[in-house]
């Protein structure tokens, strides 16, 4: 039976560098047999972060967030899964609006505040976290971490991918400030580093599933 992969993208453009990572990521995991299905955050029914109703501390509701709402197939499909993809851009040193009201509510729902068993998470499954930015590929490292530890914690091993320095725009000479950065060199980094990270995005898919 093959196994079934999950694959979310928090950030709003299709066909970018975080959703362009994701594909790879996915392809990679197709090529040993897995089934993948994607989610766009940003093109789903209204949704929130979690609403702190503490449903999900009931026994009756253990490890399922109770709120519907947009993001509830994405937990549910989560949820019988056999791994998950997600990727998000760095938005000001952080990721995501639509990353954090996923991340909430799928880890929230998992936390019992009971010291002995601090999370009631029955399918633990691998993770893959991808992040692009346009700051260098160490530049957020510790923030990335934290979400590493918890996702380790409270979904699963977890694995972090980053894409830095990354090509925003096709033309940034249509834009009406200089940047600081030369532009010149993130045009000749998308046709050169780039290639090679979609590469490792593809192998990281692959891993996930064995």
């Amino acid at each position: 039976m093959s196994k079934k992969i999950i694959a979310v993208n928090a950030g709003p453009r299709r066909g970018w560098n975080t959703d362009t990572l994701i594909d790879e990521a996915i392809k990679g995991a197709e090529s040993v047999g897995a089934e993948v299905q994607k989610f766009h955050l940003f093109r789903l029914e209204k949704y929130t972060g979690c609403i702190s109703c503490f449903g999900c501390k009931k026994e009756k509701y253990k490890g399922h967030c109770i709120h519907r709402d947009g993001l509830t197939e994405i937990l549910d499909a989560i949820r019988e899964a056999d791994g998950l993809i997600i990727g998000s851009p760095n938005y000001l040193g952080d990721l995501t609006a639509s990353f954090r009201a996923l991340y909430e509510r799928l880890v929230f729902q998992n936390l019992t505040y009971n010291s002995e068993v601090p999370c009631c998470n029955e399918n633990p499954i691998p993770s893959l976290i991808i992040m692009t930015s346009n700051a260098p590929d160490n530049a957020y490292l510790p923030m990335l971490q934290n979400y590493q530890n918890v996702f380790n914690g409270f979904v699963g091993p977890t694995e972090i991918f980053v894409s830095g320095e990354t090509l925003q725009l096709k033309d940034y000479s249509k834009t009406d400030w200089p940047w600081y950065f030369n532009a010149e060199e993130r045009y000749e980094r998308h046709e050169t580093i780039f290639p090679i990270e979609r590469k490792e995005a593809f192998e990281k898919g692959k891993n996930l599933v064995k």
